[in-house]
């Protein structure tokens, strides 16, 4: 068992960790036709915008309340009331998704009775499902914020409904991305079954050219229709530690059944997905997925010379630094050092001597002597100091293409995973001997 570290230091030095309203905006980019609104200043949502932007090299529907200095002593409701308002004729979204940002709840705006006095006001915004987020800046990160907007989602949306047996609820954490997503669904719907994915970036912002006029909201993700039925669900898949709130809501209101997968890579881990898929679909594992995973076992036998007693030095939120982590460790790697960006119970099951809540500055003091780093974009320049190679990994990642295509997730994006990680250690295995 790891122990975790808190940081002692009152300043960030080159920061691992993003934002909760950026993780929330992930999350809400997930559901068609939605608009993500920032309750808060202009920066605020320009930086997020960017970030992803560069991340995913997509169009980013992203908009704020403007929230200026003068506002922020009289009050935001104003601004909050204008925003909807305009998003509502403009726009014309089916969700808008609300997050605070470190300036509102600072000053401590009371969200929920600025909501209800509004809907009373406008009864034209009385029908559109607004999703209230709170996501302060000053604590917490993405992981948190993309939580707490699952959370909120399933609180508010979904309806109960007479029970289809053969339909699954799958809440993906802020670690999948929309190729994982992808890779999840299509091992589900081979049992089967029918998913609906909460949410669902391999139908956003997957990559894909849109036929017809621009759209100001999303293009693709969880319909609102397919929201509303997901208190039907048979049962529920969540995948990643931080999920298990959001599938502790569902049970609760709807009493539906749920199983919480820490990670969906690694031989074990794909495993045990398979064997809850068969019971709930009460099928046999389909024979694609038994020969993925001999491809897998063979890939594991080709590729454990480079991994074994290989020292590694990750930096990555805490459902991401679990799964990398312990898949690193089955192929015989030793976890050097792990740092991450917010407290989560899953931290001390990482097999490492402890965890270290904080910074890139961090890292680099930990990862001296390492074979290889594991971090985001952001963990180049210690890369290039220690002289170290760098696998990109988590968000945001923009010196390199197609993040939102790649999948580590099921046997055969473990498979990917496997070869990826294993050429770089090949490679500086054999500059090594030439020199």
């Amino acid at each position: 068992m790891a122990t975790v570290i808190t940081p002692t230091k009152s300043v960030a030095v080159n920061p691992l960790k993003q934002s909760q309203p950026l993780g929330a905006a992930l999350a809400f980019l997930g559901l068609k036709g939605t608009m993500p609104l920032f309750h808060g200043s202009q920066g605020c949502t320009a930086f997020a915008k960017v970030m992803l932007v560069r991340h995913f090299r997509e169009a980013i529907p992203l908009s704020t309340t403007a929230m200026t200095e003068t506002t922020t002593i009289l009050g935001g409701e104003d601004n909050v009331q204008t925003a909807l308002l305009t998003l509502l004729v403009k726009a014309k979204p089916e969700i808008i998704g609300l997050c605070t940002t470190g300036l509102t709840e600072t000053r401590g705006d009371d969200m929920h009775g600025i909501l209800k006095t509004i809907k009373q006001r406008y009864p034209e915004l009385a029908d559109l499902p607004i999703v209230f987020v709170s996501t302060p800046d000053f604590k917490g990160a993405l992981q948190d914020g993309y939580a707490a907007a699952v959370q909120g989602i399933v609180q508010t949306i979904p309806e109960a409904g007479d029970l289809i047996e053969d339909q699954v609820t799958i809440l993906p954490s802020s670690a999948f991305s929309p190729g994982d997503v992808e890779e999840i669904k299509e091992i589900v719907e081979a049992f089967g079954l029918k998913p609906i994915v909460v949410p669902d970036l391999s139908l956003s912002l997957d990559g894909h050219l849109n036929e017809g006029d621009y759209s100001a909201t999303t293009t693709g993700g969880t319909s609102l229709e397919d929201l509303r039925r997901v208190g039907a669900s048979a049962f529920t898949l969540a995948l990643g530690e931080s999920m298990r709130g959001a599938a502790d809501i569902l049970m609760q209101r709807f009493g539906t059944e749920y199983q919480v997968f820490p990670r969906v890579t690694g031989l074990s881990a794909v495993d045990e997905l398979m064997v809850r898929l068969s019971l709930v679909s009460d099928r046999s594992v389909p024979e694609k997925y038994r020969r993925q995973r001999t491809q897998l076992q063979d890939a594991m036998l080709d590729t454990h010379f480079y991994f074994g007693r290989k020292r590694i030095a990750i930096a990555l939120e805490p459902d991401l630094l679990y799964a990398t982590s312990c898949f690193l460790q089955e192929m015989g790697a030793e976890i050097q050092a792990a740092v991450t960006t917010t407290k989560s119970p899953i931290l001390q099951e990482v097999p490492t001597e402890f965890v270290k809540i904080g910074d890139l500055e961090d890292l680099e003091e930990l990862a001296v002597g390492a074979d290889l780093l594991i971090t985001n974009s952001q963990g180049s320049r210690v890369s290039k100091k220690l002289g170290i190679p760098l696998y990109r990994r988590g968000l945001p990642i923009y010196d390199r293409l197609g993040n939102g295509h790649f999948s580590s997730v099921g046997y055969k994006g473990t498979t990917a995973l496997l070869f990826n990680i294993g050429n770089i250690l090949l490679e500086e295995e054999e500059l090594k001997n030439k020199h």
